[in-house]
């Protein structure tokens, strides 16, 4: 692994759905952490927040954990929310942050006023409850924590300190 640059490989349903630079800001052994452009083409809009050119994601991954959480904002600095991924573990090797999505999703606004559960029909849909029963728990487990920790007090800062 390079100290300032990595790649992130977000894979689903067994092929690569994005990849991309990213910065390493941080590496604990478990929470990797790097800070990375909007890598998409142009504006995605998702009526709740649009990410579009300029914006910056600052990403954490878990080596233990069944997620990441994304911190975003514009390219001021100004916070528009936290996306959070349902993922197996991350794996880190040769440079790279490899990372599996399993659909479920969380979005927080910045001011905590809205907490959106994404993707529940694309999970349902994915048949992973059929064909790996233990990790559809997991994900649904993951998702309940992110959710509930985002109700806290400290929010999913709290995951990042």
């Amino acid at each position: 692994m390079s100290s300032t640059g990595l790649t992130v490989a977000l894979t689903k349903a067994g092929r690569t759905k994005i990849r991309y630079p990213a910065a390493l800001v941080a590496d604990t052994g478990d929470r990797i952490s790097v800070r990375a452009p909007w890598a998409a083409d142009g504006v995605r809009d998702f009526g709740f927040v649009r990410f579009e050119p300029g914006d910056v994601f600052t990403e954490h991954f878990w080596r233990t954990r069944w997620y990441a959480v994304k911190e975003v904002r514009t390219g001021e600095g100004v916070l528009k929310g936290w996306y959070c991924d349902v993922t197996r573990p991350a794996v880190v090797q040769d440079g790279e942050i490899l990372v599996e999505d399993l659909d479920l999703d969380l979005w927080v606004s910045a001011d905590g006023s809205a907490i959106l559960r994404l993707d529940e029909d694309e999970f349902a849909a994915s048949g992973l409850t059929e064909t790996d029963p233990q990790a559809a728990a997991e994900a649904v487990r993951a998702l309940d924590t992110l959710a509930a920790q985002a109700l806290e007090p400290a929010g999913l800062t709290a995951l990042l300190g």
